[in-house]
Order: C-alpha cells, then sequence, then structure tokens
C-alpha cells in the first residue's frame, strides 16, 4: 500500500509530513496514521473544510480568497506553505477541490488542487477526476497526493 511506501521512504530520509486538507477532510492524514510507526514523521494537519477557517488558520488572506476563489492553484500554494509554517514539517501536502455533488464557482465535479511545500519548492497539481462519488474523489485524491509526493521525494 502506498501510504506504507511513504512512511517508510520519509523514515529514510528523517523528513516529516503534514497536511492542510478541505475536501479531503483528514482523509489523507488518516490514511499515513493507519501504518504502524506514522508518528515519526507525520506531525499534524489541519482541517481547513470551510473558507473562513483558511483565513483563520492559515493566515489566508479573505481577499486573496474572493481574487481566486477558494478551489484554485493559488489558494492550494498558500494552503501548502502556510500549512508547513504552522505545522513546522519538511513537507506540506494542501487539498482544495470540488467533491461535489454540484459544480462550485463554475468548477466542475471532481476538479481539486494538490499544493505540496517543502523548503526549497512548492508545486501545485490541477487534478480533474470525473466519473466518481464524492467518497472516491477524496480517497483517490488522497492517494494521487501519496504519488506526487512519493515523486518529489525520489528527486531529492
Amino acid at each position: 500500500m502506498i501510504e506504507q511506501d511513504l512512511v517508510k521512504f520519509l523514515k529514510e530520509k528523517e523528513l516529516t509530513i503534514g497536511s492542510v486538507e478541505s475536501f479531503t477532510a483528514g482523509l489523507f492524514a488518516s490514511l499515513i496514521a493507519g501504518v504502524p510507526g506514522a508518528s515519526s514523521v507525520l506531525r499534524g494537519g489541519l482541517i481547513t473544510y470551510q473558507t473562513d477557517v483558511k483565513t483563520v488558520l492559515l493566515d489566508i488572506p479573505s481577499e486573496e480568497i474572493k481574487l481566486h476563489g477558494v478551489v484554485s492553484k493559488e489558494i492550494a500554494k498558500a494552503m501548502a506553505v502556510n500549512g508547513r509554517k504552522k505545522l513546522g514539517v519538511d513537507i506540506c501536502v494542501s487539498f482544495t477541490g470540488n467533491a461535489g455533488p454540484t459544480a462550485l464557482d463554475l468548477l466542475p465535479v471532481g476538479r481539486l488542487f494538490i499544493g505540496i511545500s517543502t523548503s526549497s519548492t512548492t508545486n501545485v497539481y490541477e487534478v480533474q477526476m470525473d466519473n466518481m462519488d464524492r467518497n472516491r474523489i477524496r480517497e483517490e485524491a488522497s492517494l494521487k497526493a501519496m504519488e506526487l509526493v512519493m515523486e518529489l521525494l525520489r528527486k531529492i
């Protein structure tokens, strides 16, 4: 399972991870926490499901959210960068997106952004997941983020 591989890889590289999750509502962190020994790499996570919580917990200006939309590359990046600092982790993964059941801010169901921030780089990935219900989107997004983190770690 990829979460086991991720924990092993993080241990080998002596890196910590955390998450800032909106539509995934903590699922990413929960999957990692299910791996024995995860406490040596998983520091924690923030669930910022509602928009105003992103402002309160992550210091993302409400004007920036209004300008770009809460489901956007810019907000995913701010969530990952600010979350990394708040959680004191080497890697922070952020999730913002529309898991449905209806379009949000003119964005289709299944449109999501995954941010990954390290001390040296921050990347945001735009993903479209079609023909899935909301819980499947949440699960697939969490697994996709783990794959992306593994790819990033292989490069450093």
